[in-house]
């Protein structure tokens, strides 16, 4: 139970608006500021906060009263007024997994799902398995979950339940993975993202350490090398390729519309029908049918509950199709979410016609060879690839990479890359270059209009057809 009225500055992103949306459904008086409000940017998603009775405020510092605490997203910096006015009041400031860990690690049960790829999709899972059950979880999402979006709830990127059973997706990009303590920690992969490699396998190994229970992605290499260094009693394992494992998984086909496996564990035999497609989401469903199970659940309710697990905003989401043509929308941006959307489209006929929206500079500097490898790599020849200048939402950076290196990148692996710094241009370009079969596909994360052009797409081909 929160007390005190809480703050947050940048109150519209993907990890402070379902964390807002739980305290204040908690009974906690909640308020907020965001620039993208600021700048009229997608005004249904501040409509629905309002909705919940959260007031909302220019970022301007004028909404920072006494009594008052703070939470800050990633976003926000030391010199934006919000912060500065709350210093000058005095007011405690957390950072949003600072006020995160802090509910689940004072929840009796609960689960923290990590990760560099698929820990929204599981954290999804899970907590659509335990609604099933009727256990009515608290779940922290960075994405809206389709289960349990309604007229009243577009943004469910949250679901509001007992808060002593508490299942929150975790970050490792700014090191505050290590703040959590949870009862069971989910681990799907490690790869590069956000931080070296070194950095990041100390970084989980703690994870690991603080809770009580690990399920662990024996598929992986980086995550099987790990699980040796955690003690076998606190180990549930799951993969398809790893004898090893608990939870394992067998015979997969890969249908248009979602996967079919064997998944056996504890001396049995279940068959395992998804609605989503890809193999990277019947490993998804392998660690969370495991961590249900570590939660109570029978192996054959979770089984059931999964099956009408209809997956998440942005993942893989058809937004719609017209004149032959389908568009795609996808929040994939690292080279592993990459190669498995790509994957997963090129198991399926029809050409793609491809924009990916580099969701920032530094991520551009840091891991643009492998991304240029993810996109050559999961391309097929006559596929073709449009990029539109980075995401950039204001602050320091240095722009080092831009989009038409990544293009000229892509271009050496031999396969076609365009940038074209506007995105209305990409549009235009992919509109005539799209033929009846084909399947445009929009990727990229931290732009939540990316979805908007997409739909724009699907009207714009619906009108010349």
């Amino acid at each position: 139970m929160i007390d005190s009225p809480v703050f947050f500055s940048g109150i519209g992103g993907s990890g402070m608006l379902p964390l807002a949306s739980i305290v204040r459904a908690g009974g906690a008086k909640v308020a907020g500021s965001d620039r993208s409000l600021d700048a009229g940017r997608t005004p249904h998603k501040f409509d629905y906060l309002r909705s919940l009775g959260i007031q909302l405020f220019p970022q301007d510092g004028s909404g920072l009263q006494d009594g008052m605490t703070l939470v800050t997203s990633a976003a926000v910096e030391a010199t934006v007024p919000d912060v500065v006015r709350a210093k000058e009041l005095g007011l405690p400031h957390l950072t949003r997994p600072e006020f995160l860990a802090g509910l689940l690690n004072s929840a009796q049960r609960s689960v923290a799902v990590g990760g560099t790829s698929g820990k929204s999709t599981v954290t999804g899972m899970i907590g659509w398995i335990l609604q099933a059950g009727h256990r009515q979880p608290t779940v922290m999402n960075g994405a809206v979950m389709k289960n349990f979006v309604t007229p009243s709830a577009p943004f469910a990127s949250a679901l509001v339940g007992d808060p002593e059973l508490f299942v929150s997706e975790v970050d490792e990009s700014d090191g505050s993975i290590a703040l959590y303590q949870p009862e069971i920690a989910v681990l799907t992969n490690i790869s590069l993202d956000h931080k070296e490699m070194d950095e990041l396998r100390s970084l989980f190994a703690h994870f690991l350490g603080r809770a009580r229970k690990a399920v662990l992605n024996l598929d992986d290499p980086e995550t099987r090398a790990l699980s040796e260094t955690v003690p076998a009693d606190k180990v549930l394992a799951y993969g398809f390729d790893s004898p090893g494992a608990d939870f394992m998984g067998k015979d997969l086909q890969l249908l248009p519309d979602g996967v079919t496996f064997a998944l056996e564990a504890e001396g049995e035999r279940h068959e395992v029908r998804l609605a989503v497609p890809g193999r990277h989401n019947a490993s998804n469903a392998l660690g969370a049918i495991a961590a249900a199970g570590s939660l109570g659940v029978r192996i054959e309710d979770a089984v059931i509950a999964i099956g009408r697990f209809e997956g998440l905003k942005r993942r893989l989401e058809t937004v719609g199709e017209a004149g032959g043509v389908t568009v795609i929308d996808d929040f994939a941006h690292n080279p592993d979410k990459i190669a498995a959307t790509l994957a997963t489209l090129r198991a399926q006929p029809g050409r793609l016609l491809i924009m990916f929206q580099p969701h920032g500079y530094g991520p551009l500097a840091k891991m643009g060879e492998p991304l240029a490898e993810s996109l050559a790599d999961g391309m097929a020849s006559e596929d073709r690839l449009y990029l539109p200048d980075p995401v950039y939402q204001g602050g320091t950076v240095e722009k080092v990479r831009g989009s038409d290196w990544l293009a000229e990148q892509v271009r050496e692996r031999g396969r076609q890359a365009e940038h074209l710094a506007d995105r209305p241009k990409i549009g235009d370009a992919l509109i005539a270059e799209a033929q009846p079969g084909d399947r445009i596909l929009i990727m990229g994360a931290r732009d939540d209009t990316l979805i908007e052009f997409a739909r724009g797409l699907v009207e714009r081909l619906g009108s010349s057809s």
